[in-house]
């Protein structure tokens, strides 16, 4: 199983950005993925997850309305629409995958993050 989020960056107050992570070695049909983020000096949180199947999909309160997760079984890479990005969204950004959504944190499988900056 392998995972690698990419597409982070600077972006100032209000902005958008996408995020995407690719995965190998397992299907989404038999395992869900979520995103998680982790802050400078905090610990890392959940901010949203997609079920097996892609049979729900749940998402933090701090991100929900702007943030939209999103898959594409052919591209065996999931997206993280974030809009109406605020200063306090900065973090690393980790996907993760397993056979359900263990939140807030237990997810087996982690790939590495990609940095974003919110900031004017």
């Amino acid at each position: 199983v392998q995972l690698q989020a990419f597409g982070g960056g600077l972006v100032q107050p209000g902005g958008s950005l996408r995020l995407s992570c690719a995965h190998s070695g397992f299907s989404l049909d038999y395992y869900a993925i979520g995103w998680f983020r982790q802050a400078p000096g905090k610990e890392r949180e959940w901010v949203s997850c997609i079920t097996s199947s892609g049979g729900s999909t749940v998402y933090a309160d701090s991100v929900k309305g702007r943030f939209t997760f999103s898959r594409d079984n052919a591209k065996n890479t999931v997206y993280l629409q974030m809009s109406s990005l605020k200063p306090e969204d900065t973090a690393v950004y980790y996907c993760a995958a397993d056979v359900s959504c263990r939140l807030p944190n237990g997810m087996e499988y982690w790939g590495k993050g990609t940095q974003v900056t919110v900031s004017s």
